[in-house]
């Protein structure tokens, strides 16, 4: 069996991955990936702790908590691309700064 603890230096690189990308990019891709990337690291790091629990058994309940979070992330995903699709659509580009500057 993979330790736990494993799990959650997975989940760190996976937090501090994100939050690179929502920190150092630009283009609004990216920037929702990073913010796919932290619910991820967030579902992983749910399911993990709910191993310490019980000791090596896995508790359902985290798990429906974590297939519903998927859910509600693969509705806020396309929403998010839609959104950006728009955007591209009408501002013919995907900077964020570029975009900041059109607000007035």
């Amino acid at each position: 069996m993979v330790s736990p603890i494993l799990y959650l230096a997975t989940t760190a690189v996976l937090y501090i991955l994100g939050l690179y990308c929502l920190v150092t990019k630009r283009n609004m891709v990216k920037l929702l990936l990073g913010i796919v990337i932290l619910a991820n690291a967030a579902n992983l790091s749910f399911i993990s702790f709910s191993t310490f629990r019980y000791g090596g058994a896995i508790d359902p309940f985290a798990h429906t908590i974590v297939l519903m979070a998927i859910v509600i992330e693969a509705f806020v995903t396309a929403v998010g691309l839609a959104m950006i699709l728009n955007a591209y659509r009408h501002y013919r580009t995907l900077d964020v700064r570029k975009l900041r500057k059109l607000r007035w």
